[in-house]
Parts: structure tokens; C-alpha cells; sequence
């Protein structure tokens, strides 16, 4: 039996340290940390106040704070969220984030985020 070869697939080994972050709003960058073709995982570094505007995609996410404190809003719900907390964003509803304290979220997106590649921005 044959795998299906990966149309997108990173390094099995990636050092933050040494992954390439670029700006993605005012106050916020992103880090690819890896992915194949059915998900993502990224870091979104936010400084004070920086905000993670309303938005909608098509894809299932789950995110994880690192560091910091945000207030999100999934929906019509609004929660703050600190060091340890996650949250689960179904495909299609809106959500956003204010950063209250300078962190780091986790991203992970299922399947992956196509827009979010090198190649595809």
C-alpha cells in the first residue's frame, strides 16, 4: 500500500531560534514551527495591545497560551485567557484577540493554512 505523497510538508526538525518570523499586523508576528499537508503549527508573538482582529477560515484551530494574557472571543463568548489556557475555534466562527500583557499564543490548524506558507503569501 502506497502513501499519497505530502504536497506540503516542513523539516522534521525546526529550532525556533532559527525560523524565520515575519510581521502579520501591527504588534504581531508568526513563526511556522511545522506541518504537512492536514496541519499546522505555528507561534504568533503579540506586544502590548497588539490585536488579533475578528476574522473567520475554514479550518479547525486550536490555540494555546504560552505566555501573556489575552482576552478572545470566539463567537459571541468572551474569555480571558493566561499561561496554560487554550482554546478550541470550530471552522467558520469568528474570533479574535486583544493582547493585555505581551505573549506568545500556539497556534495549530487542521488541515493546514495554506496562506500561512512562504510560498503562497
Amino acid at each position: 500500500m502506497s502513501k499519497k505523497p505530502m504536497k506540503y510538508q516542513s523539516e522534521l526538525f525546526l529550532t525556533g531560534k532559527n525560523e524565520k518570523a515575519v510581521t502579520v499586523g501591527e504588534g504581531i508576528t508568526r513563526q511556522l514551527l511545522g506541518h504537512d499537508d492536514s496541519i499546522l503549527m505555528a507561534r504568533a508573538i503579540f506586544e502590548d495591545g497588539a490585536v488579533g482582529y475578528r476574522h473567520t477560515h475554514a479550518h479547525s484551530q486550536v490555540t494555546y497560551v504560552e505566555s501573556g494574557l489575552f482576552d478572545f472571543t470566539i463567537g459571541s463568548q468572551t474569555r480571558r485567557l493566561g499561561v496554560g489556557d487554550g482554546a478550541y475555534i470550530p471552522p467558520g466562527v469568528e474570533h479574535g484577540a486583544v493582547c493585555l500583557e505581551a505573549g506568545v499564543l500556539l497556534d495549530v490548524f487542521s488541515p493546514i493554512r495554506e496562506d500561512f506558507l512562504p510560498e503562497n503569501s
